[in-house]
């Protein structure tokens, strides 16, 4: 043997770790607008996308249940860079995936994706003033470190791997098929058969008359109502303003109106709740049959926009109820039987397949375990600083859209934000961003400030958010466009080095 040969095992160097200027975590429409962001306002920077799964679209890939669709409008759900061009307004999501494949052919990100690379850990090192992040080759199970100057988040709050499903009595018991919507077998066929929904949220009122026309009878069963608005599946001013206008034109000017319908409805909500919940109250008896017990079924104890408001394209749920091959009914479930469940109130529903679309699992930011300078990161311990980033957590931002509006116009405020930060730095000189809040005495509140459920089981888990700004976490477009869109990217509680 050679003495070349001898010493290569000894003398082998390690492979050399990548690094990049910007790693973004999650390939949905979060992260695809981040990454056209940062190809438009900064082109010069090394970035890339690493998605855990084999597709990308996040949650418009994930879900399969029959009728997946969006509930806000896709001028406003879309990208302000990209208009939308189909005629209708609410899209179901093969639509929003075309879209979302065409915006990443349109801008070259076909490279910038990293599909089937998990993320397991990040670390902070103030002292190399870097991000190192490893992660699994979900495909081949390989293992890899990468290193960037910042983290960015787009993996919005919720479990992809696991939906949320409580504890039922006698549930082993039931002979039939039970499945929740997050899970949905491609091979199920619930033609002619009994199906009893549990839940009444958006995903289950867009399951039920989805289910309804090939069905024997669909039932949603609801602990408490939810309100439900129906709402035109074409935006008929939009198309007309497209014809006229051309695409450019008639997108920006139809997103405006949009925008500000959207805020125009949650602030007359807030302000004037009882007089909101009459409105939503005749709209619904208008749709239902005579003599409907509207306030059983849909009339909530909470005021209007407590929680998410549910919309449904054509008022479909509405016709399904009609038509008599949808019911819902109010009650709660003591046991599942071998035949279906038996409620509080002593009645029993049948059914063959039961899907259980009560909620999902929050999980902020991937649940990606961080640490800095050592440290474990706490979310707990942390509050937001403009919605985007953590107290002392340097180089990391997030994305989390509107929970009151359409998700994107607040991730396209937060990206072009982010870009000029960036820009900042470089200009500067500096290399690390960490925000501080100033006072600790502030008082703080939950960083989601929402009435769900699936919120509320997870609050305790999650970052705060302070009561002034910069520490506010917004839901209001327009105070957003202010201190995102056109603010100043610095703030005496953001420090640099």
């Amino acid at each position: 043997m050679s003495t070349a040969a001898a010493a290569a095992p000894h003398e082998r160097a390690a492979a050399p770790v990548e690094h990049l200027d910007v790693l973004i975590v999650g390939a949905g429409i979060s992260g695809i607008g981040a990454a056209r962001y940062l190809t438009a306002e900064s082109p010069g920077r090394s970035f890339a996308v690493l998605e855990a799964r084999a597709e990308l679209g996040g949650t418009w890939d994930l879900f399969r249940y029959p009728g997946i669709r969006s509930d806000s409008d896709l001028h406003t759900f879309g990208y302000a860079f990209k208009p939308w061009r189909e005629k209708e307004s609410i899209a179901d999501a093969p639509q929003i995936l075309s879209y979302l494949r065409e915006t990443v052919r349109e801008n070259g990100l076909q490279d910038r994706i990293r599909y089937q690379h998990r993320v397991l850990e990040a670390s902070w090192s103030t002292a190399d003033a870097r991000w190192s992040v490893r992660v699994e080759r979900v495909d081949t199970g390989e293992q890899v470190t990468l290193t960037c100057d910042w983290l960015f988040c787009a993996m919005g709050y919720y479990r992809y791997d696991q939906g949320f499903t409580p504890e039922f009595a006698g549930l082993e018991r039931f002979t039939g098929t039970v499945v929740h919507p997050q899970h949905w077998p491609e091979d199920l066929d619930h033609t002619g058969k009994r199906v009893l929904v549990i839940g009444s949220g958006a995903t289950a009122v867009t399951l039920v008359p989805a289910m309804a026309r090939r069905a024997r009878q669909v039932t949603m069963l609801q602990r408490t109502p939810t309100y439900v608005m129906p709402v035109p599946r074409r935006d008929h001013l939009a198309n007309l303003l497209r014809r006229l206008l051309g695409d450019e034109r008639g997108y920006a000017l139809t997103r405006r109106k949009n925008i500000a319908q959207q805020y125009a409805v949650w602030s007359f909500c807030q302000r004037h709740p009882k007089a909101a919940r009459k409105i939503i109250r005749w709209v619904n008896t208008r749709q239902l049959p005579e003599g409907y017990p509207v306030d059983e079924h849909f009339s909530p104890p909470y005021d209007p926009w407590d929680q998410r408001l549910c919309a449904v394209p054509g008022g479909d749920l509405f016709k399904a109820i009609r038509s008599g091959r949808a019911t819902v009914v109010t009650d709660r479930i003591r046991t599942f039987t071998e035949h279906g469940v038996l409620l509080e109130s002593g009645r029993e529903l049948t059914a063959d397949l039961v899907v259980t679309a009560t909620g999902l699992n929050v999980q902020a930011f991937g649940g990606i375990p961080m640490s800095v300078d050592g440290e474990p990161v706490r979310l707990a311990g942390t509050v937001a600083f403009k919605g985007m980033m953590l107290s002392g957590v340097p180089n990391f931002a997030y994305a989390i859209g509107y929970t009151n509006s359409s998700w994107t116009l607040k991730i396209g405020l937060l990206c072009e934000h982010f870009c000029r930060l960036l820009a900042h730095m470089d200009r500067q000189g500096y290399r690390i961003c960490r925000p501080e809040v100033a006072d600790p005495a502030m008082p703080t509140r939950p960083f989601l400030d929402f009435a769900a459920g699936y919120i509320r089981r997870a609050v305790d888990d999650l970052p705060r958010q302070g009561d002034r700004g910069p520490w506010q976490t917004s839901t209001s477009y327009r105070d957003d466009a202010r201190t995102l869109g056109a603010g100043q990217v610095t703030d005496p509680e953001l420090h640099f080095a």
